[in-house]
């Protein structure tokens, strides 16, 4: 049987691009936690924040990941999915875990090329470079610990889908 893969990191490391060409490339199924999300509630997570906050959020985002995690699926999660405890430990019992790690200029200049201000408001108020900064300063132990394998996203997708196809390979089955 093949396990679920989940692709973790931060905004713009490219979770979404990279694990739709990853599906394909192994026949996999393919779900984004964020997406599945707003087509539940039908809110986008800019609503869903304004109406229950980040924690009434943050609770239905691990929600979503327990409802789309199957078998030969590949699934892009938000990139504070791993503040949970609970998410961390039952991502890396029920499939593998890919952290797709880049740096703060890659991620800003990729949100910048194309935001998405509906989609994700602001954590912390701040330009797109210092949220970045200070989110991998957060999050960057918890993706490292988190992850079965960390790969270069900095690359372009077909480079990381590669990467991730290689240390994959051994394990899969």
């Amino acid at each position: 049987m093949s396990l679920s893969i989940y692709l973790t990191g931060a905004r713009g490391s490219g979770k979404t691009t990279v694990g739709q060409a990853l599906a394909q490339a192994l026949g996999y199924a393919f779900v984004d936690t964020d997406h599945h999300l707003q087509q539940v509630t039908q809110r986008s997570v800019a609503e869903i924040v304004a109406a229950a906050g980040w924690e009434g959020f943050r609770q239905r985002e691990s929600e979503s990941l327990r409802a789309v995690s199957a078998p030969a699926t590949v699934i892009a999660t938000g990139g504070g999915m791993v503040l949970s405890e609970q998410n961390r430990d039952f991502m890396r019992q029920q499939g593998t875990v890919v952290y797709l790690n880049a740096e703060v200029g890659t991620l800003a200049a990729r949100l910048q090329a194309f935001p998405h201000d509906a989609q994700r408001p602001t954590l912390t108020g701040r330009s797109i470079v210092e949220e970045i900064e200070q989110i991998l300063v957060e999050r960057a132990a918890l993706y490292q610990q988190t992850a079965h394998h960390m790969v270069n996203a900095s690359h372009p997708p077909e480079q990381v889908v590669q990467q991730i196809l290689n240390v994959l390979s051994p394990a899969r089955g």
